[in-house]
Order: structure tokens, then sequence, then C-alpha cells
């Protein structure tokens, strides 16, 4: 299990991702992203592991992943999907996922095929202004932990261009 402190993009401070035993697993350099769009996932080592850029495609936010260097995929909103937000992690190849539930919450799953392989809550802990990541053996945690950002990033620049 992966623990994420939410909102963190409106400050642009940095963090770090921890486990459930509070020991440092990766740091997250928040500060370039206002300067220039992109976010630095570092090993405990200082290390650049993955990175998050946003850029423009056709009129939507996307946010590129890159996992060692490597484009490992692109996280975008889903167009007219009623009710709820969807997002899609559209990697390489045909094994998309998607991100459904409360994104808002954070109380949602990842699904590839229909099958769920990571879940995001924030009912699993107790502490404020956090949310937890479980990820299914045999997927890339650094996708989903990336793609949970990303998310971060879309809905807070959501909630800042509707002026709320």
């Amino acid at each position: 299990m992966y623990v994420i402190r939410e909102r963190f993009f409106s400050i642009g401070d940095d963090f770090d991702v921890l486990d459930e035993h509070g020991a440092k697993l990766l740091h997250v350099d928040g500060k370039v992203f206002s300067v220039r769009n992109k976010v630095v996932i570092e090993d405990p080592s200082g290390q650049e592991v993955a990175s998050l850029h946003r850029h423009l495609v056709a009129l939507r936010p996307t946010y590129e992943i890159r996992i060692g260097g490597e484009k490992a995929a692109e996280v975008r909103k889903k167009l007219f999907t009623p009710f709820r937000e969807k997002f899609t992690i559209d990697v390489p190849g045909p094994d998309d996922l998607e991100m459904k539930g409360n994104l808002l919450d954070h109380e949602y799953v990842i699904e590839r095929g229909g099958e769920e392989v990571a879940a995001v809550s924030k009912r699993w802990l107790t502490i404020r202004d956090t949310y937890a990541v479980q990820i299914a053996a045999g997927i890339e945690p650094l996708l989903v932990i990336g793609s949970a950002l990303a998310l971060d990033l879309a809905l807070d620049r959501d909630k800042s261009d509707d002026g709320k």
C-alpha cells in the first residue's frame, strides 16, 4: 500500500509517498509544476524514476507519464461520460486502463479490461488529507501512482478553472 497526501499541487510543494508503516518509498517534486508543467518522482536516493508532464491534446489536458525516461502512458479525461467522471490511462498497446468511481473524493478503482488492478481510498487511513493506493501484483506501481497524481493535477486545474 502507498500513502499519498492529497491536494499538494495547489501549494506546489514537495512530499514523500510512504508505505503503510510511514517509510519513504518515493519523493515527489511538485515545485517545477508551476514553472514547467512537470512533476518529478524520485526514489529515496534522489534518482528520477518517473515524471508527469501536462500538455494539451485535442483541447483536453493530457498528462504524459514517463518511467525510466520512456513514455509509459497518457492520462486524460474521457469525453461524454454522463453522471460520472472517468479518466483513461492510455498505455502503448491494447491494455489501456480506466479510472472510475468517486474521483473527487479519492474513492475509485483502476481497471484493465473490466478487472480491478488498483484501488484508491481515503477510508483506509485515519491521517487527514491523505489517501491510500493499493496495487495488484504484476502492475507497475509507478504507472498507478503517476496516474493518481495526474488525476489530482487534472481535478485541481478543473476546480481552479471553474473559479471554485
